[in-house]
């Protein structure tokens, strides 16, 4: 990778496209590579956070509850990149996604400490952010 390539993120809640945090993406000049899924080894948690965000967590193709979740891959140039990941709070942070194609790329990912809250709620049967909101509608 050369030091100006951009570095491609997957996003899975509050920063997707129409959702409260998209500007800290489009501020940074993001630019929309693909929509996709994760493999189907995550689970999606809704998180009591203001504003309301998912947490992302790899539990394994053998956990009965995992599946494939809709992400939207974001690039980004590398200096935008740091300071995304730099802002980003706990207990959200970025490390490493697998897509369902076999892409494996930087992506939003949650600290399991944050499943420990009784207000943090399994929505993974959704399949993604967008969907569990539009169930709550």
């Amino acid at each position: 990778m050369t030091a100006d390539r951009p570095i491609p993120l997957a996003v899975v809640g509050a920063h997707l496209q129409g959702q409260p945090l998209h500007h800290q993406l489009a501020d940074r000049g993001a630019v929309l590579v693909a929509e996709a899924r994760t493999a189907p080894t995550y689970r999606l948690f809704a998180l009591p956070t203001t504003p309301p965000k998912p947490g992302l967590v790899r539990v394994g193709a053998d956990d009965p509850g995992a599946a494939a979740i809709a992400v939207e891959v974001w690039a980004l140039a590398p200096a935008a990149f740091a300071s995304f990941v730099d802002a980003i709070p706990a207990p959200l942070g970025v490390g490493r996604v697998l897509l369902e194609d076999g892409t494996e790329l930087a992506g939003f990912l949650c600290e399991p400490i944050a499943l420990a809250d009784p207000a943090a709620v399994d929505i993974t049967a959704h399949g993604g952010w967008r969907a569990y909101l539009a169930s709550r509608t």
